[in-house]
């Protein structure tokens, strides 16, 4: 059996296909196959000054941001060493020293 892709526009795990296209049955969006890798292929992630960061750059971030559920807070001018981008809303995983593991949005960081 193969493996359909997810929906672009929602996430949704249950696409199906119809004739040339795929349909997603919970948002009604439809597309080709080459608009999926076109879509994987275009996904890039920028930081605030819009330079490409791709896995193991070093970052700073430009801003104080809270820690959610915390008091602590990630100061600004903070570096962080090594990133790994992944899909979602924070698009960078990564680890900080002194408090742990974090994900963090790029549009809060800048590429050293």
């Amino acid at each position: 059996m193969t493996e359909l892709p997810n929906c672009p526009k929602c996430g949704s795990e249950y696409t199906y296909e119809d004739g040339t296209l795929y349909v997603c049955p919970e948002c009604a969006h439809e597309w080709t196959a080459g608009e999926t890798e076109a879509a994987e292929a275009a996904k890039v992630v920028r930081d605030v000054n819009g330079n490409e960061l791709k896995d193991g750059d070093t970052i700073t971030v430009i801003k104080d941001l809270k820690v959610k559920g915390t008091s602590l807070v990630v100061k600004q001018g903070t570096k962080v060493k090594g990133i790994r981008l992944v899909e979602g809303d924070h698009d960078i995983d990564c680890k900080i020293d002194g408090l742990g593991a974090m994900k963090l949005k790029s549009e809060f960081v800048k590429k050293i």
